[in-house]
């Protein structure tokens, strides 16, 4: 049962992965300007492994053999493959579509969860991920994105990200339970930052660039930002939520990405239509079902009356 103080610092962490990851795409795409996707892939894990390093270093020592390949798969799936894949998808389709597509982490690690990984849910959870998923949607809809230019080849980049996260999600919930949140994120990147390194100064434009075009160091400070805040100290908290929480409530703030973006917009002067209450309200209503415990008075009158009903 989740003790109450895990289950205020599961909500204070959901806000703030919201507020941080809901500015990711415009980083990604900020760095686009300056970089290939390949190159702002690579950046967003080499800066990411080397803020870590210090942590990775002090920690490693705790880790054992088994776990080590376990954390190197979690690097690959959870880390690498979706930095590669966002950063290609982001040179096709907006960022209203990718924030849609984002969206269906949640529903994938549900799914994920219950076929490979023997994922406990309840009635509660499943409505709950199809709610916010519904209210994700949209809101982004209703928000701009009216108009999308659908495009199959690179919206499946952010499908399969969102499945890489799905198995991210459960492999940490199910093996990483012995480790803290510094160990897993730090370590992770440490298992496959240097590969990246290598490929990023011996395989891509990248020091050419940053020696002649005066634009790239403007580039290099997004993916920065997006590397130590969007990538490193995102996923240490991240992680645990993960270990506090369920698979599928972690990968919930998701849907609270979109409402983030909505009160930028508000902020930067767009209008404020009324409509959003009515997403804002669904997305959250979701979110809430998804982090229900099965200890829930509510949940307990609804499967007692339940019960009854059926005698």
């Amino acid at each position: 049962m989740k003790r109450p103080r895990d289950k205020i610092m599961s909500w204070l962490i959901l806000i703030v992965l919201a507020m941080t990851w809901g500015s990711s795409f415009i980083l990604i795409k900020k760095g686009l300007e300056v970089y290939s996707s390949q190159e702002v892939g690579a950046l967003r894990i080499v800066i990411s492994f080397l803020f870590l390093l210090p942590f990775a270093l002090r920690n490693i020592k705790k880790v054992r053999a088994k776990e080590l390949a376990i954390l190197s798969i979690i690097g690959l799936v959870g880390s690498v493959g979706p930095a590669f894949l966002f950063a290609k998808a982001q040179t096709g389709i907006d960022s209203n579509l990718a924030g849609i597509l984002n969206s269906l982490t949640s529903l994938f690690t549900l799914l994920v969860g219950l076929l490979f990984f023997q994922l406990k849910t309840r009635w509660f959870h499943v409505l709950g991920v199809i709610l916010g998923l519904f209210g994700a949607i949209g809101l982004i809809q209703v928000s701009g994105g009216h108009t999308f230019s659908f495009n199959l080849q690179y919206s499946a980049y952010v499908i399969l990200a969102t499945i890489c996260y799905a198995f991210n999600v459960n492999l940490v919930k199910k093996y990483m339970k012995r480790l803290d949140s510094i160990t897993i994120t730090s370590v992770s990147f440490f298992m496959v930052g240097l590969p990246i390194l290598l490929y990023l100064l011996f395989f891509t434009d990248f020091t050419r660039q940053i020696h002649s075009d005066h634009q790239a160091w403007t580039g290099l400070m997004y993916i920065g930002i997006l590397a130590v805040f969007g990538t490193g100290l995102a996923l240490i908290i991240f992680n645990y939520l993960i270990k506090i929480s369920s698979p599928v409530m972690a990968a919930s703030v998701t849907y609270l990405i979109p409402i983030v973006a909505i009160f930028w917009g508000i902020a930067d002067g767009e209008k404020f239509e009324a409509v959003y209450l009515l997403w804002i309200a669904l997305t959250l209503i979701g979110v809430f079902l998804v982090n229900l415990n099965y200890q829930n008075p509510f949940i307990k009158k609804t499967q007692l009356r339940f019960r009854k009903t059926k005698k």
